[in-house]
């Protein structure tokens, strides 16, 4: 695990010096404590820059790394975990290798099968490659060269599900890239502007959608997705990935056990390969089953105790699981770990939380996730594997359950009605029905969808009320965003149940652009590697071809995973209620929290040219009064005043 980062001269006019390409590194020193490496080319067209945490070939795995003849140079951050069968098979076509790390897989992949190595790679990546040959002298180069155009050209590519961050700027001089954005910001000249677009789009969905970013002019590589950057300055995005098999021939409910014994063969394979590493490993533990689970198949395959590690928010119950991690830690005999975060350091963390999350991720979950990761680094443990991703596959979370029912006994007929009978209805309905239900009615009439995505929480409509200018002008989320990839997956795959269309809406954002980089950026902080089985690629195609009547059953959610579950994990951890990690938004954004969200909120000078407070007032009153669906729109706003005092308004130097 890394950070990476590097600039390409677009015309011949501007070199790059070995200096600007280090001030990009030092900048993500915490993400690669262990090495670090910069490379500029001999005519100073390309520079790149290497900080390194060392996971595997401790003393070989050195970045850049390059080619035999120095033709072609990669930096690469993430975990290619079938690069051992890749280096069989090159090493069968003539490929010869100099160490066992993965970052030499992907090198000479990219040498056998040009840009199409990502489909052969299994795992977590964010890499760049420089490609200078000419083809002169040797045949498999010259083929490649002709098939790719031109050289030279700068290769960029983002694992399938969005595991790993990749950010990129391109202007008329220079493209630069950097796993985090204060690496581009560290570039001379940088200027740091609001993305006007990115921002309206977050205050609805709590992250800004792919491929724009907070920052104007820096984008981010969507998941599934290449970007070929041309010696002529021309920039060339491929998919090459997206969650969606409409060919895949359809799993029979009626074969459950069968789908059953899949289940558990790819879990146990996902667990299995991303136990390679030559550091210490372990498992953030809550208790819960996807945890649980990942600590029940670790300890099938070691020889020794797992490592597990909790955290709790001191005199907060609801955000206290301890007791259940530790009944399951003992009872596969592991090694368990805990710390307990107070109020204050809770508060006194935001400020270096911002700086880590490079732009807004509104998921009071940061904190403890840095927390536990801090422990972890405490106690000698590098890598750690992570339940994400569960809950988004097999439909996990009790809201998708009740909103996929409510949506067919209500929603879904109330929809069809004519409009002269919706509309009367949507205009009473503010006072009638409570805020969020009026607010469903409203979409209903309006002929949109019923869920936005699990972290949703300014609505189109709302953020008319809350801004000052009432909106105008500004672009439609629902209809740029959400109804967007609505339509995307009803084109490819009609008639499908509305839980499979949450899910799919679930995948393409919320979970690659907040739940994803939640857990990279507040890992990473820490200087841990955090791995997510869940979401290998095999395991997530089968889990999307599993009907939806096996993810909720009889209004038991998660219900196949579970079923895979039992025989592995006690029955007591299975059917145990679910709750959120460190309880919710709604119990941490509280006490101290709530008074220094109050201040800040209130006190931002951007926010006040921006927001009508008059509007943002009765959010943090009715916080205040007892939670309701309050916290997150307050933990919202406070992200976005605290992101743009630290990076708009203060500009500090960030190497």
């Amino acid at each position: 695990m890394c950070g990476i980062c590097g600039a390409l001269d677009l015309t011949g006019r501007t070199p790059v010096a070995f200096e600007r390409v280090q001030a990009m590194a030092d900048t993500m020193v915490h993400r690669g404590p262990d090495d670090q490496g910069v490379y500029v080319s001999p005519d100073r067209r390309l520079g790149f820059g290497f900080r390194r945490l060392s996971i595997v070939d401790l003393v070989g795995g050195r970045q850049p790394m390059s080619n035999e003849d120095g033709s072609v140079w990669v930096v690469y951050n993430g975990e290619v975990y079938n690069h051992g069968e890749l280096r069989r098979e090159l090493e069968g076509r003539g490929h010869r290798y100099r160490t066992r790390s993965d970052t030499e897989s992907i090198l000479h992949a990219y040498e056998e099968w040009g840009e199409r190595c990502v489909e052969r790679l299994r795992g977590m990546f964010a890499f760049a490659i420089y490609d200078g040959r000419t083809g002169a002298g040797d045949l498999r180069a010259a083929a490649a060269v002709a098939a790719l155009g031109s050289a030279p050209r700068l290769f960029l590519a983002r694992d399938r599900i969005g595991i790993k961050p990749l950010y990129y700027l391109a202007n008329a001089q220079t493209f630069l890239f950097a796993s985090e954005i204060k690496g581009i910001l560290a570039w001379p000249g940088m200027e740091r502007e609001v993305d006007e677009e990115a921002l309206h789009h977050y205050l609805t969905l709590s992250a800004t959608p792919a491929p724009l970013t907070m920052m104007r002019g820096i984008r981010k590589l969507p998941p599934g997705h290449t970007l070929t950057v041309h010696g002529d300055g021309r920039l060339e995005l491929q998919q090459y990935w997206e969650p969606l098999f409409p060919d895949d021939p359809p799993v029979d409910a009626r074969e459950e056990p069968r789908i059953i014994e899949r289940l558990r063969e790819l879990l146990r394979e996902s667990i299995r390969l991303r136990m390679m590493s030559d550091v210490p490993f372990g498992v953030f533990l809550s208790g819960g089953v996807d945890s649980s689970l990942n600590v029940a198949l670790m300890s099938e395959l070691m020889d020794r105790p797992v490592d597990t590690f909790s955290v709790a928010i001191e005199g907060d119950p609801l955000s206290d699981e301890r007791s259940h991690a530790r009944a399951v830690a003992a009872h596969f005999g592991a090694s368990h770990h805990e710390v307990l975060i107070r109020r204050r350091d809770f508060v006194d963390f935001l400020p270096k939380m911002v700086r880590h999350q490079d732009e807004p991720l509104a998921d009071p979950v940061c904190v403890p996730l840095y927390f536990v990761s801090r422990l972890a680094r405490e106690c000698g443990t590098i890598v750690i594997q992570v339940g994400e991703g569960a809950d988004e596959l097999f439909a996990g979370y009790p809201g998708y359950s009740i909103l996929a029912d409510f949506h067919r006994r209500l929603y879904g007929p109330f929809s069809q009605l004519p409009p002269w009978i919706k509309r009367p209805i949507a205009g009473l309905a503010p006072y009638m029905l409570p805020a969020r239900r009026a607010e469903y009615v409203r979409r209903a009439a309006a002929g949109q969808e019923l869920f936005w995505g699990g972290a949703a929480v300014f609505s189109d409509e709302t953020k008319r009320r809350l801004l000052r200018d009432g909106g105008d002008g500004r672009p439609d989320t629902y209809r740029r965003v959400v109804a967007a990839i609505y339509a995307h997956f009803d084109a490819q795959c009609p008639g499908r149940p509305f839980l499979d269309r949450m899910i799919y809406l679930e995948l393409r954002h919320r979970l690659p652009e907040l739940l994803l980089m939640r857990v990279d950026k507040m890992s990473m902080a820490a200087s841990v590697e955090a791995r997510v089985p869940y979401l290998d690629h095999e395991l997530v195609r089968f889990a999307l071809s599993i009907p939806s009547t096996l993810k909720v059953h009889r209004g038991r959610t998660k219900y196949i995973l579970k079923q895979a579950a039992r025989g592995i994990l006690p029955d007591e951890v299975i059917d145990r209620a679910k709750r959120g990690f460190c309880g919710g938004a709604a119990n941490m954004v509280a006490g101290p929290l709530l008074d220094y969200a109050e201040e800040a909120v209130l006190g931002c000078d951007w926010l006040r040219s921006l927001f009508n407070m008059e509007a943002v007032r009765p959010l943090l009153a009715g916080q205040r009064a007892g939670g309701g669906d309050g916290a997150m729109a307050v933990w919202n706003l406070l992200n976005l005043a605290l992101w743009h005092r630290r990076w708009i308004e203060e500009e500090p130097a960030v190497a």
